[in-house]
């Protein structure tokens, strides 16, 4: 499918409901944290993407055993205790950043020779601060194309106990990695940062390194600790459903003037993007707990407020916002995000673009974006290979005529089957 025609259903009613896959953020995390476990792990209700295949198939590349149900959407693994059963590997990311950085982390802080490449969009993503900071405690990284990305060889090694610094600016994957990797440190380790990018991902890291048996401390704003003789304890684990996916919906709701409910979302998910939900109320709109999951409903005739906004924590939804901003009585202002033009692509310029496309003025003045009510014209929609763009973007077109979406299967990354839902979300309204 090379481009994907959005269905216009703004004026009809609705009340529906949506579902989306498993949180790629909350997989990934279990995927690393039960591969480095002793005894075996039960993932259930697993996100199945290109980035979490990516992921498993690297794991099981470095000799620990998976085994995938895609059908019940389960992975057991049985996990190495912290030691690599291999000492040797080739490994291939594709574009998944939580596996690049995570895995990276790994390897440099265990004992072996490991070649690592990626995907061409992987390449261009930021890697050096990460690989400064296991040079400087030892590894050793051969580059074989451009200096701080990939593709690159690592020799790593163990070591008893010490200090890492991190510059966290450009990702908190960085810190992620160093914080579920911090169990390879025999006599426990403190991880000192730069910057505070995506703090509510690291809550989820320390969260779910709790519940599988090792607790990481916060000792101040800049400043994490692990103690030594903590270890990750295999066990049965649900990971909660796509808050980030949900948006999506949320933000249809908010446009259109419905109801949705996200099944198996809920307002005390330990995913930050639910925060998202709090700007939608910002913006006019009602929320509801119910027993299927957390709804929204948009204010009538999706006559939404302007709004200014710091989305630095929640940067992944300032596409979605930029999307639905049109409709707003007034502007809506989008700032803290500059670190936005480092991910799958510069998406910054993807909003700026997209939305001039469409006839909308947008200014940008510091990597602050301030987007005026309009009334979108038809536009295809260039994604750079996101899907968070064609994701974003295709919620414009539940309310605008001729929004077409140009390589919609780039939504394969995290959201395999997001316009087959579409479809079925569409057919939903009366």
């Amino acid at each position: 499918m090379e481009k994907y025609t959005v269905k216009k259903v703004y004026g009809k009613k609705g009340d529906v409901t949506a579902r989306v896959p498993g949180s790629k953020s909350i997989t990934n995390r279990a995927l690393l944290i039960a591969a480095l476990a002793e005894g075996e792990s039960f993932l259930e209700g697993a996100l199945f993407s290109d980035d979490s295949e990516a992921f498993c198939k690297c794991i099981e590349a470095l000799g620990i055993k998976t085994e995938i149900n895609k059908a019940d959407r389960t992975i057991k693994i049985k996990g190495s205790g912290g030691k690599l059963p291999v000492k040797s590997a080739s490994l291939n990311v594709g574009s998944a950043g939580t596996a690049a950085r995570f895995l990276t982390a790994l390897l440099g802080m265990s004992e072996g020779r490991f070649f690592l490449t990626s995907s061409e969009q992987m390449k261009k993503r930021p890697m050096k601060p990460l690989l400064d900071s296991l040079s400087q405690m030892g590894a050793k990284v051969i580059f074989h194309e451009k200096e701080g990305f990939f593709p690159f060889t690592i020799e790593g090694k163990t070591f008893e106990e010490g200090s890492i610094e991190i510059n966290i600016d450009e990702s908190s994957q960085f810190l992620s990695a160093f914080l579920i990797c911090s169990c390879l440190c025999k006599n426990g380790v403190n991880i000192k940062i730069k910057g505070s990018h995506g703090m509510n991902y690291i809550k989820i890291t320390t969260d779910m390194m709790r519940e599988f048996g090792i607790n990481a401390e916060r000792l101040s704003a800049d400043l994490f600790s692990v103690k030594p003789n903590q270890k990750y304890v295999g066990r049965n684990y649900k990971i909660e459903a796509d808050a980030s996916a949900a948006c999506y919906f949320y933000a249809a709701a908010a446009i259109l003037g419905i109801r949705v409910t996200v099944e198996n979302i809920f307002s005390s998910s330990m995913q930050g993007d639910i925060g998202f939900v709090d700007i939608l109320r910002k913006m006019g709109c009602k929320t509801e707990e119910t027993q299927r999951g957390l709804s929204v409903t948009g204010p009538e005739k999706g006559k939404l407020r302007g709004i200014s906004v710091d989305m630095h924590d929640i940067s992944d939804q300032a596409l979605t916002l930029a999307a639905i901003a049109p409709f707003a009585d007034s502007p809506v202002t989008i700032c803290g995000i500059s670190h936005i033009r480092g991910q799958e692509c510069d998406r910054i310029e993807a909003i700026i673009e997209n939305l001039r496309a469409m006839g909308i003025d947008v200014d940008e003045n510091n990597d602050i974006l301030t987007i005026y009510p309009g009334t979108p014209k038809p536009a295809e929609i260039e994604t750079y290979e996101d899907h968070r763009v064609a994701m974003s973007f295709s919620v414009t077109g539940l309310r605008a005529d001729g929004i077409v979406i140009k390589n919609p299967l780039c939504c394969k990354k995290t959201f395999a089957n997001f316009f087959e839902e579409l479809d079925l979300f569409v057919g939903k309204f009366s």
